[in-house]
């Protein structure tokens, strides 16, 4: 039987790890944590916190919400369990849902339009409280997810990135949680007892949303045959090029840039 202890001390083990492999953190940096108030990031900033507290570097964390302004979203419980605990803690509306309502159609899937608003959201953010790098709470589980959506529905190859700069070229994005899997961080968040805030988004958990049958997708693909989802991960880093059809003015260049 898996403690909570245990994940906790394998979720941050992970995120140690990705922190080395990628280079996500430097010496006095100071991060600003997109908290959502889900499951992810708050694992993500308890994470950071701890790490932080023995980390052979100095870096701060600056939580950050993104109030998107749906009907039932709620700051409370968020607020008073950061209040003694990180003093910089912000919370910023954004007419994410104002803009839904304007913009999107009944058929419309929100979650492209939701992310770039808070993308924006972060960035300025970043740049008024001299942050040096966002960190967001994607998982192992959402970098395979966005590589099948990409694979299926785009017709493209590509995922995400632990690390990110933007097209600014001023912020960076780093992804700590790439490693941890995301049954690990449920069952670590319940026992932590975090105050876990819905999301709100009147389109969360649609079964017709092409993430959620990814998702059932994949973990179907897991449960006959254990191990899936590492390979898969580990497939991003792992690309032969050299057996993929590219055309060949495509193959030429790739090959000169070799």
């Amino acid at each position: 039987m898996r403690t909570a202890a245990y994940r906790e001390r394998r979720i941050r083990r992970l995120v140690g790890r990705a922190i080395s492999d990628f280079g996500l953190i430097e010496n006095r940096d100071r991060i600003l944590v997109a908290l959502s108030g889900g499951k992810d990031s708050w694992t993500l900033l308890h994470m950071l916190e701890s790490l932080r507290q023995r980390a052979p570097v100095q870096f701060s964390l600056v939580p950050v919400t993104v109030h998107p302004g749906f009907p039932g979203f709620e700051t409370g419980l968020m607020e008073t369990y950061l209040r003694s605990r990180s003093p910089e803690y912000r919370i910023v509306r954004a007419p994410i849902h104002e803009t839904m309502l304007d913009k999107l159609s009944s058929d419309d899937t929100p979650c492209s339009l939701c992310a770039r608003i808070r993308r924006g959201v972060l960035y300025t953010q970043a740049v008024e409280l001299g942050c040096t790098k966002i960190a967001l709470g994607h998982h192992r589980e959402d970098f395979i997810e966005t590589l099948l959506l990409n694979q299926f529905y785009n017709g493209r190859i590509k995922a995400m990135t632990p690390r990110l700069t933007a097209d600014d070229g001023r912020n960076v994005v780093i992804r700590p949680l790439v490693y941890a899997a995301e049954d690990d961080i449920i069952r670590f968040a319940l026992a932590a007892g975090f105050p876990v805030t819905c999301c709100a988004c009147p389109s969360c958990g649609d079964p017709d949303m092409k993430r959620v049958k990814i998702k059932k997708l994949l973990a179907d693909l897991e449960r006959d045959q254990p191990g899936i989802k590492s390979s898969l991960l580990a497939a991003l880093s792992n690309v032969d090029r050299r057996h993929l059809p590219f055309k060949s003015s495509e193959r030429y260049s790739m090959l000169r840039k070799e």
